[in-house]
């Protein structure tokens, strides 16, 4: 955290209680900022750490106008929100950070999708998947010419398309639900038999050379100030692990700076904004976005002279955003998916021996969510080790060196597909 902290005023309301609201209830209390959540459950990871709790359902706004009643302003610790029934709180003056509009395009992944191509910013090439369930050939059923009947016809893609295609729910899905990779017509059809074709599109199947990431900021000046550039890797659609800074040219740093301040800029947006990339021979394109702090930004609370937690609180908090900065060569986040099924009860539930073993690594700081019980793939916490070597080569190396020995005390999960209830942060 930064040596001198900037005022922040009174206290902040957080809708959600997950480990995402916990990290910031743990930066809210290093700046002495008052922090209350509404979540539904006294078990729910911010809870411990909150000053005050709403309990309540994380879309109930009579809850939020309660929650209202006790802090200066509110942010969100995702984006799955019913904006209709906020917006009579913000008409009664609930100052909600980033305010309704700002969020509105953000909040599925198909008004993402048209955002971006309104900024002509580089992203995959899409199109609605109700376009083909509209289609005359969509769904069409044989027909019978001179008494023998013709095979079905398979919907037609639009031009410029082929398979394999990437299918994705428009809201709702994370760490791989609510995706399909379509690589055939019998897989469309099938995807268009079972979903509701309104609530998905589809995209190129990009071939990328790194997935990145970028959390950004945007105070109530207009000042925008960036994170390292970081590069992420994906197990089964999971995140495993984050390793920054990326090795990455000036022009690609500031290529992916100019885009996060393009979108904040353009939306008005005041608060944190996570951005996810492909990187590869067509350049750098758009992802995803996540209004709200993010997975790829968890190093930073041991790694920069401010945590991506203490930047939600100063823009949330009407303060300026300060240029965070690497205080250490470089950084690697593991994620910590549970690997086996133990229920809450079982002593083995909160994998006493593996965390103790992670500590005593050198230079690893362990952050354990504190979730009832444990499933196949389920985020239970992270461990950030802190690098070293200067050269980024070297770097990587080290990086590599230090994930294998994560890894030997901390297993990959057989099958990361989470079969709990979503978690506030999955797929972050």
């Amino acid at each position: 955290m930064d040596a001198e902290a900037p005022a922040i005023g009174a206290s902040i309301g957080i809708v959600g209680g997950g480990q995402l609201a916990w990290m910031l209830a743990e930066a809210a209390q290093r700046r002495g900022v008052p922090l209350v959540v509404q979540t539904p459950s006294p078990q729910d990871p911010a809870v411990a750490l909150a000053s005050g709790v709403v309990q309540a359902d994380v879309r109930d706004a009579e809850a939020t106008r309660r929650l209202a009643d006790q802090c200066q302003a509110i942010s969100f610790e995702n984006e799955w929100l019913d904006l209709e029934a906020l917006e009579p709180l913000a008409a009664d003056g609930v100052r909600f950070v980033p305010d309704l509009d700002a969020l509105r395009p953000l909040i599925c992944k198909r008004s993402q999708r048209e955002l971006l191509q309104r900024l002509n910013l580089p992203s995959p090439r899409w199109f609605p998947l109700q376009q083909l369930a509209a289609s005359p050939a969509a769904g069409a059923r044989g027909s019978i010419t001179n008494g023998a009947t013709t095979a079905p016809q398979p919907p037609a893609l639009p031009p410029g398309f082929d398979f394999p295609l990437m299918a994705k729910q428009a809201s709702g899905g994370y760490d791989g639900r609510g995706t399909a990779v379509l690589r055939c017509a019998a897989d469309l059809e099938a995807l268009l038999a079972r979903v509701e074709p309104d609530q998905w599109i589809v995209e190129e199947f990009v071939a990328f050379d790194q997935e990145l990431a970028l959390v950004a900021a945007r105070d109530s000046a207009g000042e925008v100030a960036c994170f390292p550039l970081v590069q992420t890797h994906q197990h089964q659609q999971v995140c495993d692990w984050v390793l920054a800074p990326v090795e990455a040219s000036h022009a690609l740093q500031q290529r992916a700076r100019n885009i996060a301040a393009s979108l904040l800029t353009s939306l008005n947006y005041v608060g944190v904004l996570s951005i996810e990339f492909f990187f590869g021979q067509r350049g750098l394109l758009v992802n995803e976005l996540a209004p709200r702090t993010h997975n790829s930004g968890h190093y930073t609370i041991e790694a920069c002279s401010l945590s991506q937690f203490d930047q939600q609180l100063l823009t949330v908090g009407g303060a300026l955003a300060p240029e965070p900065e690497l205080v250490v060569p470089g950084a690697l986040m593991v994620n910590l998916l549970g690997f086996e099924h133990r229920h809450d009860d079982d002593p083995a539930a909160d994998y006493g021996p593996q965390r103790a073993a992670l500590e005593a690594l050198p230079q690893a700081h362990l952050h354990w969510y504190g979730k009832q019980g444990s499933s196949i793939g389920r985020k239970l916490g992270h461990v950030t080790v802190l690098l070293q070597q200067l050269e980024p080569q070297a770097r990587r190396q080290e990086a590599m060196l230090r994930l294998e020995q994560v890894r030997q005390i901390w297993p990959l999960p057989p099958d990361s597909t989470p079969t709990a209830p979503p978690d506030p942060e999955q797929g972050a």
